[in-house]
């Protein structure tokens, strides 16, 4: 599974005064839970106080995230790549590039991935990990 734009992504960086974080030197790590879903945790509450943290996340081709939910943690995702859908609550949003979604703690939330994959940022308020 590669996307150019995706890619750029991967190989990006985490700037904040006096320090800089290669995306690359942060492994991926496969969901420990959802087959064919990994994870890049770039900005962890380690880094943040826990406050907020930072994920890529790749979905390989028609995987899914299945129905979950996050009791303290505000959820949002940024479309990068691919094609998919999202459901949370009794609503569904296609999941296209450039599709911002914000899922509110307590909420159950699944995200499917279509034939080409979905790649997204997912971010937590407060930290997830």
């Amino acid at each position: 599974m590669e996307n150019k734009v995706f890619e750029s992504f991967n190989h990006g960086r985490y700037l904040i005064p006096g320090k800089e974080t290669p995306f690359a030197d942060i492994p991926w790590s496969k969901h420990p839970t959802f087959v064919g879903v990994e994870l890049k945790h770039l900005i962890t509450g380690k880094d943040t106080e826990g406050q907020f943290s930072y994920h890529l996340v790749r979905i390989a081709p028609n995987k899914s995230i299945f129905n979950h939910i996050h009791e303290t943690q505000l959820e949002t995702h940024e479309v990068i790549a691919g094609y998919g859908r999202c459901i949370h609550g009794s609503t569904e949003i296609e999941y296209t590039p450039g599709t911002i979604s914000i899922l509110p703690a307590k909420v159950e939330h699944e995200v499917h991935a279509g034939k080409d994959g979905l790649y997204l940022f997912a971010k937590f308020i407060p930290a997830l990990c």
